[in-house]
């Protein structure tokens, strides 16, 4: 038995070379030749907001699905030759973890110290908030290495 997020969808097309200026209304009326197309996504580059030059065409059933990749691989649109086959199932991506929010100042080489750090030189005092000279933090003799 597959893993259900392994399985693999032949309704799903992978449909790429497409011209940049492509909607998903335009796969939709392209693909629906070919029968019922229950979804269209069209991959969006996030900074540009433009199309990544693929997407992805979901049928009904499997039996329009490959009759429109028998049809459409290949097919001229707007001077490029689209690529169309079923789609294979993602890929699992290691968690990167979400992003923080960053930080503060950070000592090198985690030597401890610095702004409210604690070990190491400076920081680390009740109520200190790092700086220069003799009020914490570094000095002329703590350069970090």
């Amino acid at each position: 038995m597959q893993d259900s997020t392994q399985a693999v969808n032949n309704n799903k097309l992978y449909v790429g070379n497409l011209p940049y200026t492509t909607t998903e209304d335009d796969l939709r009326s392209l693909f629906s030749e070919y029968g019922e197309v229950s979804q269209v996504t069209l991959i969006i580059d996030r900074m540009s907001g433009r199309s990544k030059g693929f997407g992805f065409v979901e049928f009904v059933n499997e039996a329009d699905a490959t009759k429109a990749a028998e049809g459409m691989n290949g097919r001229d649109m707007q001077g490029r030759a689209m690529a169309v086959n079923i789609a294979r199932p993602q890929a699992p991506r290691e968690n990167r973890g979400g992003g923080s929010g960053g930080g503060g100042f950070r000592p090198r080489f985690n030597q401890g110290g610095g702004r409210g750090g604690s070990g190491g030189s400076g920081g680390g005092r009740s109520n200190d908030r790092g700086g220069y000279g003799s009020r914490g933090g570094y000095d002329n003799n703590d350069r970090g290495y």
